[in-house]
């Protein structure tokens, strides 16, 4: 993670070794972008992920990406990675999220049941200049604002309110102890901590009042979203036992996979206890005591997210005390970080556990069931978590401007506070600065890069209408 402040001592220094940084890369950089002369087939791309994918999956996965260009974007993040690697650096690192557009922010419990908001999707996590999570998020921004019918001016607002919001959090980081930005978030009352995040022009007028409303709404639902509320949408009772709704092709009990992986019903049983086994082992001494007091019931394949479908993809329903104390994990394929095309590898050779140290190490706080375990076949990797803990998330597609723009702060001063954590906040806001310069050359690149996704898009549903693509109804 080091990269060349780290061997800079007093703060003055580390500041002035930021602000250096524009010398070579002049925050201005951003504007002017334009995909590159030898840029690969979008298309391509999204074929060779498929590769690897479950068959029958893909085309729910093409059906996913078919419904919006904000869609399409977010099972995108191979092909905007390889667009990334032509943007100009300057050379401060950190942990990336990799895929930080705002639909990968939202609520997650802390361990004390404490509500957090911040990234909380770490899929292609690796170390990387922080450049990349900014444009990503700037970019998803513009395309989610044209998606809700904004003008652009309105967009523009709302992404320069994003990298505006990133850039002054950084600056208040470089100003903290190393201790308290370890322990600083947007925790306990989110609502008054969000909310000082709000425009002055709009704070006590009717949008700011929409907005508080839908977050209220969005905070309440999130905290009746555990295992037992899980359990009543998912499971059913029969023959004095709970097990997992079959609704296919999004849930399909392991029952019914019979022979999918090459393994019988019985053999893919006694996989799942062998790999919670595994898996209970990459935990600390007393979240793995505590997980030994649950037992497996059932398990299933369930499809999950736009650009994960087709990757593997587990529940697993554990019962504790009796059948009213359900505990759900989920269990998610890791394969390579999309940004591994082009930038250095990771250090970690579990893809699994590189997902969840990128995870545990840009988060306040995280699941304490958090862990990952090597597949029973051959290269598949998995990671695995709780699969409802007080998570929620806002509903981009209902969006109005004020809205968004609110949210659109939320998420650059999360997204600071990850690579604050992992990286070194004195150096990147002295490269930053106190004036809008960045802000403004990211604001120009989320428009051009939006465009870009436009018609990345419409290339994507020419291929799904010529055949060369296939995409299907999901069902129920």
């Amino acid at each position: 993670m080091a990269d060349m402040t780290s061997r800079l001592n007093t703060v003055k220094e580390r500041a002035a070794a930021g602000k250096a940084c524009r010398e070579e890369s002049p925050r201005t950089s951003h504007e002017g972008w334009a995909p590159s002369p030898g840029r690969p087939d979008p298309i391509a791309l999204l074929e060779a992920q498929n590769l690897t994918r479950e068959q029958d999956l893909v085309p729910v996965r093409h059906s996913r990406m078919l419904a919006s260009p904000f869609a399409f974007f977010r099972g995108a993040a191979k092909i905007m990675a390889a667009d990334l690697k032509e943007t100009p650096r300057a050379g401060l690192q950190v942990q990336l999220c990799g895929d930080a557009h705002l639909s990968n922010f939202g609520l997650f419990a802390s361990p004390e049941r404490n509500l957090l908001f911040g990234l909380n999707d770490f899929d292609e996590t690796l170390p990387g200049p922080f450049e990349y999570d900014v444009e990503r998020l700037a970019a998803s921004l513009v395309v989610a604002a044209r998606a809700n019918g904004f003008t652009d001016k309105e967009a523009r607002q709302t992404t320069l309110a994003a990298v505006r919001s990133y850039r002054e959090a950084m600056g208040r980081f470089a100003q903290m102890r190393t201790l308290d930005i370890r322990y600083a978030s947007l925790s306990d009352d989110v609502l008054k901590n969000m909310a000082a995040m709000s425009s002055p022009k709009n704070k006590g007028s009717k949008a700011s009042r929409r907005i508080e409303k839908v977050a209220r709404q969005t905070v309440a639902k999130a905290r009746t979203r555990d295992s037992l509320q899980a359990l009543s949408k998912l499971g059913e009772h029969v023959d004095g036992k709970y097990r997992i709704v079959s609704q296919p092709p999004l849930v399909v009990p392991v029952r019914e996979l019979d022979g999918t992986y090459g393994m019988s019903g019985e053999e893919a049983q006694q996989a799942i206890q062998d790999q919670l086994r595994a898996y209970r082992a990459t935990l600390q001494a007393d979240r793995r005591q505590l997980l030994e007091r649950f037992e497996v019931v059932d398990a299933a394949r369930k499809v999950v997210g736009v650009g994960s479908v087709g990757t593997r993809a587990f529940i697993v329903l554990l019962q504790g005390r009796d059948q009213q104390d359900p505990l759900f994990l989920q269990v998610k394929e890791a394969t390579r970080s999309v940004l591994e095309d082009h930038l250095p590898k990771s250090r970690f050779k579990q893809p699994g556990a590189r997902v969840v140290q990128g995870q545990r190490l840009m988060q306040t706080a995280s699941d304490i069931f958090l862990g990952w375990t090597k597949g029973v076949q051959e290269n598949r990797y998995l990671y695995w978590r709780q699969l409802r803990d007080m998570k929620g998330s806002a509903v981009v597609e209902t969006m109005r401007p004020p809205g968004m723009e609110f949210y659109a702060r939320a998420c650059g001063w999360a997204l600071a506070l990850s690579h604050a954590r992992s990286g070194d906040p004195v150096a990147i806001a002295g490269y930053l600065g106190r004036k809008d310069r960045f802000d403004v050359a990211m604001a120009d690149f989320a428009h051009r890069y939006a465009d870009q996704n436009d018609k990345d898009y419409q290339a994507f549903a020419a291929a799904v209408d010529s055949g060369r693509l296939q995409a299907a109804e999901e069902g129920s």
